[in-house]
């Protein structure tokens, strides 16, 4: 049975729509694993990340629907789960989408009671990065990581994970014009 890394790098990401910024997607070359919080929206985004060579876990969005998608990538999203539970050094991450949660005024609320086993949960949906980690568990939304309602611009968020301290560490790009695959310039 292989031995479970005391130190794991992970890049969050949601809400791409099937546009994925190329700064982030270099970034996710220099992690241990990606996880996309939903709203992925074209199958190409998640070739793009799989052709990283890192390990990729990805929930489904609710524009992650097969009237959205491509014909073509429909086995594909329904292999997608709503939520995932990831064993991490240190503490177990939760990701879901998030849009079934609500009022949204109550979502950190909500998510924390129906995650307490979680020391980090990952959402999406409302495309605004948000770093809550007043209490246990945090919650995280790392922002649009495409081109639509970004906010002042691509966001994603590394997290350092080790059995002794968990690092969070947000990003933000500014986007470029589009160019074919579903990438951003």
């Amino acid at each position: 049975m292989p031995r479970k890394p005391n130190r794991v790098r992970l890049l969050l990401l949601s809400d791409t729509h099937g546009q994925l910024n190329p700064q982030i997607l270099a970034l996710a070359g220099e992690v241990d694993t990606i996880v996309h919080a939903g709203d992925i929206g074209h199958p190409d985004v998640l070739t793009a990340l799989t052709a990283t060579g890192q390990a990729l876990h990805a929930v489904r969005g609710n524009n992650d629907v097969d009237s959205k998608w491509p014909a073509d990538g429909h086995t594909l999203l329904n292999t997608l789960d709503d939520q995932l539970a990831i064993d991490l050094p240190g503490g177990v991450l939760v990701v879901e989408h998030g849009d079934r949660v609500n009022p949204a005024a109550r979502r950190h609320e909500l998510l924390r009671a129906g995650h307490p086993q979680a020391r980090l949960i990952v959402y999406g949906h409302s495309h605004r990065q948000v770093i809550d980690d007043a209490v246990t568990p945090w919650v995280v939304n790392p922002g649009a990581a495409g081109r639509s309602r970004t906010y002042g611009g691509a966001g994603c968020v590394v997290l350092t994970a080790s059995t002794q301290r968990w690092e969070l560490a947000p990003f933000r790009f500014v986007l470029g014009r589009m160019k074919g695959g579903g990438l951003i310039e």
